[in-house]
């Protein structure tokens, strides 16, 4: 009998059943198909794993007090950087004048610090008087934006000091652009014609299932593919890897979002459980995880061959598709489950408990897969 790998998320998800929903070590490891002396072991692991954590509580709560408090003081800078990078340039006065704009909003201590100023000065500039050259910006600028409503916002600087200039008053082009920066008034300006880029085409792998569903051996074709489960934490993503010879789910993995990882990882349960001694046809559709160069490069490290069918053709993965459904009417339904470990354990307990070992297929002369096998093959 040949020696079965499990993943760390079939432990876990095994351990929960007799941890979490109070059944027997016996009952559960009959039902998955797993030895009872594994599932102990298991469980006292875990179990080991949650005593150890319970002595580190007081320095975990001191560390993440003080993880909160440089988390806080990190966010104001980024935000003070954010409001206030267009003045880290800027004169001192400048500087100052954004300090006082947004003193409810930031500790002065933290804007000191980000704009590089001193706390001193800033309290003098308070208490100082407006220089001259400040007070003629003022007035200057109530004029710009007075020639720059009239225009009904469509002059830029240029124009506007010409205006200014006609109008009797002294003042240079850059000094006019500077206060309409400040004072953010903005020309309008025509559209820019967005610039497109031929990329080259998607590079998909050949068909080499051509819809045929149905093989004499186990391992000789695989299929793949992925749906979504709702939450109130959000969707549970759900990759499942399925036998052709027996519909039997040989991989599965769940995470909340859809990266290559998901994937990968119901690939590496259905190999390790598998081991196949043969090169493997594993077909799917046209998603971007199974696109991706870290999916192929992982099925030619491990003899699978990757097969694709053209886009919005989900014939060749009829059977996944098939199983999705029969797990959303059979045990999903219209429920939404309160978190994504709920979601998780449900789904585990399908699929491992009922689906593999129990549910009888249509297809399989009314045999579950894992019955269907061991009438086939004698194992």
């Amino acid at each position: 009998m040949k020696r079965v790998s499990y993943t760390a998320e079939f432990k876990a998800e095994a351990v929960k059943q007799v941890i979490e929903r109070g059944h027997g070590v016996v009952e559960v490891s009959s039902r998955l198909g797993v030895s009872d002396k594994s599932l102990y072991l298991w469980v006292r692991q875990a179990k080991e794993k949650q005593g150890a954590g319970s002595g580190e509580a007081a320095s975990l709560k001191s560390e993440i007090a003080r993880l909160k408090a440089e988390l806080k003081r990190t966010s104001e800078e980024r935000d003070i950087l954010k409001k206030g990078r267009r003045v880290l340039c800027q004169s001192v006065r400048v500087r100052y004048a954004f300090m006082a704009e947004h003193h409810g909003q930031f500790r002065l201590k933290s804007m000191c610090r980000v704009l590089r100023v001193q706390r001193s000065g800033y309290y003098a500039w308070r208490a100082a008087p407006k220089s001259m050259r400040a007070q003629t910006d003022e007035t200057l600028t109530t004029a710009i934006k007075q020639a720059f409503e009239d225009s009904d916002g469509i002059y830029g600087s240029p124009r506007v000091h010409r205006d200014l200039r006609e109008a009797g008053m002294r003042c240079g082009k850059k000094r006019v652009a500077r206060l309409m920066q400040v004072a953010k008034l903005r020309s309008v300006r025509g559209y820019k014609r967005p610039r497109y880029r031929a990329g080259k085409p998607a590079v998909a792998a050949p068909n080499r299932l051509q819809r045929q569903f149905t093989f004499e051996h186990p391992d000789q074709a695989w299929v793949t593919d992925i749906t979504y489960i709702r939450t109130d934490e959000g969707w549970l993503y759900l990759a499942v890897v399925i036998d052709l010879y027996s519909r039997t789910v040989v991989g599965w993995s769940m995470k909340p979002t859809m990266a290559t990882e998901l994937v990968l990882d119901a690939l590496t349960m259905a190999v390790w459980r598998r081991r196949p001694k043969a090169e493997v046809i594993i077909h799917s559709d046209q998603g971007s995880q199974f696109a991706s160069d870290d999916f192929n490069r992982w099925c030619k490290d491990n003899a699978l061959l990757p097969s694709m069918s053209r886009r919005g053709n989900c014939w060749d993965n009829a059977v996944a598709e098939s199983f999705f459904s029969s797990l959303k009417k059979e045990r999903i339904k219209r429920q939404i489950y309160p978190t994504r470990d709920d979601a998780r354990s449900d789904v585990f307990d399908y699929i491992e408990g009922f689906y593999n070992r129990v549910r009888r297929h249509s297809h399989l002369d009314l045999l579950s897969p894992l019955a269907f096998e061991q009438l086939r093959t004698g194992s």
